[in-house]
C-alpha cells in the first residue's frame, strides 16, 4: 500500500499548540485578543477557547483573504440573466 494512505490526515481544524503558535498567545482570552486584531474569522468552543478551521488557516497564513473567494466579483464570474424569461 501506498505511503501516503497511511500518513494520518490533521484535523480539520488546529490544535491548541498550533494557534499558541500562530498567535505567540497561551492564554485563550490572549489569544481571541490577537485573532481579533488580526482580523481572523473564528468560533469559540463553550470554555472560549478559539477554533479555527484548518483550510481557513493556510490560506490566511498565505496571505489569502478566505472572504474574498466567497464572492463572484472575485473572480470575475458574472451570472448572465438576460435571455431567461
Amino acid at each position: 500500500m501506498s505511503a501516503m494512505f497511511e500518513l494520518p490526515l490533521p484535523s480539520e481544524t488546529l490544535e491548541p499548540e498550533e494557534i499558541v503558535k500562530i498567535s505567540g498567545c497561551k492564554r485563550d482570552s490572549d489569544q481571541v485578543d490577537w485573532l481579533k486584531k488580526n482580523n481572523w474569522v473564528f468560533f469559540q468552543n463553550r470554555s472560549g477557547a478559539p477554533i479555527i478551521g484548518r483550510l481557513y488557516a493556510r490560506l490566511k497564513m498565505a496571505g489569502i483573504n478566505p472572504a474574498m473567494l466567497a464572492t463572484p466579483e472575485a473572480s470575475g464570474w458574472q451570472l448572465d440573466m438576460a435571455n431567461v424569461r
